[in-house]
């Protein structure tokens, strides 16, 4: 088993070193260290003093993710977590490569992991996490889940492995009462994060969780253990019990917000006594934004936004936190995105035009414009020529420029740009 896992680690750094030289490929070296040692994900976390914290949700993991660990990280524990993205075995496996000796031991407290929805009843087995965080359920890849209902009990399945902890939304009809849709287990305890009501009645669109219709317990009180109390801009205020702390958000918007919340319940839940409220801003004023989430990268001096749409949920909750109609705007969209007919149901009235479309699925964006009366400058199905040409233009008067892309496009196009940070990487 020692000299297996020697290999899986020797082999995976390799083909790690050629992935990074290339700028791509981040979940290639988990899958080829897997494939040399299948056992050697689950036993490398296994070993980890305080267990695993998984998270999960439709949307906001890798935010969410990013701000727990640094919040954990400020109270003195060592962290090993995954990058933006490498949420499947192998994207974790990939990033153990980076801090796992080769005997196979990490030098870490605690885990604090991203776990994809599709793959959470698997990974909930690979890593018997101590504690889960759901953030949401959100109308999300049609083409994959079919139907939210189907993510709930992929969710409810991951929620039954937390043996310590389980933070839900109190906000998301789907999640609020899972606690009660899954087996008692003894000793796990059960906590909420939220927003203040007249906070969540004034966001555009709600939170944009997904509808549920069998009658839920949302009208049962779930005391927030944290709860969003004022937002003015980055700036979210949050309620730990008697304590208030302002921290600094990624971005704009209310579903920000709630991650924040989300992050300081579960650092709450599992720290206990150890939680100091004031290190929960410390921590998130500090953080770098996980990138593509309101990211905002410096182009020949130039500042753009960097917006990432996966699904309709995100697209819309991003358009309505736009501080102003852009007056410069650049859409990317291809194959991640299969079936973009969503987008009949998303409201753009906080866009007045598009400078430029490009990607594979460029036209079915230009000709719903085109019933919208929006107008749209240029289609340009050649990815790099639409993005030089849209960076071409003048600087605009007030404001910075504003990129809106699909996963897929907002990696390549961080390439093009010299941004070629892999995920599920590291130093």
């Amino acid at each position: 088993m020692g000299a297996r896992t020697a290999a899986a680690v020797l082999i995976g750094r390799a083909v790690r070193v050629a992935a990074r030289l290339r700028g791509g490929g981040s979940a290639i070296p988990g899958a080829t260290a897997l494939k040399v040692d299948p056992g050697f994900l689950a036993r490398t976390i296994s070993a980890i003093p305080d267990g695993v914290v998984a998270v999960s949700g439709s949307n906001g993991k890798s935010t969410t993710t990013n701000m727990l660990a640094a919040i954990v990280r400020a109270h003195g524990l060592k962290v090993f977590t995954n990058p933006s993205g490498g949420n499947l075995p192998q994207g974790i496996a990939s990033a153990l490569l980076a801090d796992v000796s080769v005997s196979g031991r990490l030098d870490a407290d605690i885990a604090v992991l991203e776990v994809d929805e599709g793959y959470g009843p698997r990974l909930a087995g690979l890593l018997k996490p101590r504690t889960v965080l759901l953030l949401n359920i959100q109308i999300d890849q049609l083409n994959r889940y079919h139907e939210p209902d189907r993510v709930a009990t992929m969710l409810a399945t991951v929620a039954a492995s937390a043996t310590d902890g389980l933070i839900l939304n109190r906000e998301d009809n789907f999640l609020v009462d899972i606690d009660e849709r899954i087996p008692a287990r003894e000793g796990r305890r059960v906590s909420w994060f939220g927003g203040a009501p007249a906070l969540v009645e004034a966001a555009g669109h709600g939170v944009a969780t997904a509808d549920r219709f069998d009658s839920p317990s949302t009208s049962k009180e779930r005391p927030a253990s944290v709860e969003v109390v004022a937002l003015d801009g980055v700036h979210a205020t949050l309620a730990l019990g008697d304590t208030q702390v302002v921290v600094r958000l990624p971005a704009r918007g209310m579903h920000y917000a709630l991650d924040a919340a989300a992050a300081a319940a579960t650092a709450k839940s599992v720290l206990g006594d150890r939680f100091q409220p004031e290190l929960v801003a410390l921590a998130l004023d500090a953080l770098e934004t996980v990138y593509g989430r309101g990211e905002m990268l410096e182009i020949d001096g130039e500042q753009v936004e960097i917006i990432m749409m996966k699904n309709p949920a995100s697209l819309q909750l991003n358009l309505d936190a736009l501080d102003a109609t852009p007056e410069q705007v650049f859409l990317a969209v291809d194959e991640g995105t299969p079936d973009p007919s969503w987008i009949y149901d998303i409201d753009f009235s906080r866009l007045d035009h598009v400078d430029g479309i490009t990607g594979s699925k460029a036209w079915q964006f230009a000709v719903r414009f085109g019933y919208l009366g929006m107008p749209v400058g240029e289609v340009d199905l050649d990815v790099r020529r639409a993005v030089k040409r849209f960076l071409a233009l003048p600087p605009p008067s007030t404001g910075h420029k504003v990129m809106i892309l699909n996963y897929e496009l907002m990696m390549s196009i961080r390439k093009v740009l010299g941004f070629k940070e892999l995920e599920g990487g590291g130093a």
